[in-house]
């Protein structure tokens, strides 16, 4: 029985995608963002259940990615393009579903590249979705922020970002052999400062996060590369 509780949660992931894309459709983007929340939460848990139940295999890595390709590429997809279309930027909103396609080079990409182990290559579906799924979340209890994000440029970047998706790019992984300070300063000083933001700034604290994961993983792969030289 236990053995198919990761699965169950996957297709939890799956179901919240399907669901997600009938809010957006109707036009509750608010809903269909709070269901990607959940979605990365089953997501993140699939696989920690499945080391904790001894339970792995290839059925559950490409259940997995085709789960993530619905919530995780046409989902957010979806959002920008209702973003883009209620701003009445019609000329930018097909360019959404970059995202969709981008996200699916992305996933079958992470399975087959055998150095994105214990590091990412290119920014994760995940991180990209909750990215996206900020802006409704700010729309509906932050509207001080609308200002900000409501225009053609940001809307343009949210596309435009997920190119990052299939980018050579190194990007550390929350993952933990050890839970010591030494060997994880990078990722416990990046999860408080993430802390931090989301307690002054609630969701438009997201971007700032992302932005945040992708200048600390440079930087310390900078870093790393000089002290190898050394």
């Amino acid at each position: 029985m236990l053995k198919h509780i990761p699965n169950a949660m996957t297709c939890g992931n799956l179901l919240c995608g399907c669901i997600g894309i009938v809010m957006t459709l109707r036009g509750h983007l608010d809903t269909a963002a709070w269901l990607i929340f959940v979605a990365a939460i089953l997501d993140f848990g699939d696989g920690f259940v499945a080391r904790l139940v001894k339970v792995s295999g290839p059925f559950g890595k490409e259940l997995d990615s085709l789960a993530d390709v619905v919530t995780f590429g046409v989902l957010p997809a979806m959002i920008v393009f209702q973003l883009c279309w209620f701003q009445g930027l019609e000329a930018i909103s097909y360019g959404a579903f970059l995202i969709a396609v981008l996200s699916a080079l992305r996933l079958a990409k992470f399975n087959i590249d055998t150095r994105q182990s214990d590091q990412f290559i290119g920014v994760p579906t995940p991180a990209n979705t909750l990215l996206i799924a900020a802006f409704p979340l700010m729309e509906r209890y932050q509207p001080q922020f609308d200002a900000l994000w409501k225009n053609d440029t940001v809307l343009g970047m949210l596309i435009a970002f997920s190119f990052m998706l299939v980018a050579e790019i190194p990007l550390f992984a929350l993952k933990f052999k050890s839970f010591g300070w030494a060997e994880n300063r990078i990722k416990y000083s990046f999860l408080l400062a993430s802390v931090l933001l989301l307690l002054f700034l609630q969701f438009a604290a997201i971007p700032i996060i992302i932005l945040l994961y992708i200048l600390v993983s440079l930087f310390s792969k900078e870093r790393k590369s000089e002290s190898v030289k050394e």
